[in-house]
């Protein structure tokens, strides 16, 4: 990519929480990056704006809302980011911001990772499809991190804290997992609340009448709507 000399820029610059120890992510690896970048093809940089632990999954940010309000006004001639999931995460918001702002070429979209150039039909075509591809990449891997948890579940392993029913016993499994084991008591109470909800009680009537009939939370407090909820999910 190579925008016209003398070009008016914002870099925008964003790491999340998890992101923030990882090697060239950090807030101040990107401004080097894009300083860098506006050297090179000597254009304007008018500022730096960044958001600081902040999730791609939203364009609600401070800083990039403050960013795309500069495009809209004019005052700079185009967009650099490091990388376009620095921008967005979402295919749909990426396209969205194309159509609005870069689809005539009026306006530059600069991102350095990918070398993408909005001012011509094929850098936006480029932009679309690696967009998609992130994405697709992204769901793929929540698809297998939610089968392999349902995995481990159907196998007996619990995840993260004790629930209503079950415990962890400090005997392991051959990879080291915690075993665990069924509370019979907790079961019971569960199966009590689900016969209730069954007989058309609300959620705040049986949280009520287990309260009366003495069966306490895991941690041996009052029942409300919400953890009954949870609690007819464990039966």
């Amino acid at each position: 990519m190579t925008p016209k000399r003398g070009t008016r820029f914002v870099a925008y610059v964003r790491v999340s929480t998890d992101e923030q120890a990882r090697e060239g992510v950090s807030l101040e690896a990107q401004r080097r990056r894009v300083t860098a970048w506006a050297e090179l093809q000597e254009v304007g940089l008018v500022e730096i704006i960044s958001d600081e632990g902040l999730s791609g999954s939203t364009l609600e940010r401070p800083g990039l809302q403050r960013a795309l309000a500069m495009l809209r006004a004019g005052e700079v001639d185009g967009l650099v980011v490091c990388k376009l999931d620095r921008l967005t995460r979402s295919t749909r918001d990426l396209l969205a911001l194309v159509a609005e702002l870069f689809e005539d070429g009026s306006r530059a979209l600069a991102s350095i990772a990918e070398s993408v150039d909005t001012t011509t039909a094929a850098g936006r075509l480029v932009l679309t499809v690696l967009g998609a591809l992130a994405t697709w990449e992204r769901e793929t891997i929540a698809e297998r991190t939610s089968e392999a948890l349902r995995h481990l579940s159907a196998q007996g392993v619990k995840m993260g804290r004790e629930g209503y029913g079950w415990r962890y016993t400090e005997a392991q499994d051959g990879e080291g997992r915690r075993v665990v084991e069924d509370v019979p008591e907790e079961r019971a109470a569960a199966q009590r609340a689900a016969a209730l909800r069954a007989e058309g009680l609300t959620l705040r009537a049986i949280a009520e009448r287990l309260t009366v009939e003495g069966i306490g939370t895991k941690r041996g407090g009052r029942w409300h709507a919400k953890t009954v909820r949870s609690l007819i999910g464990a039966a």
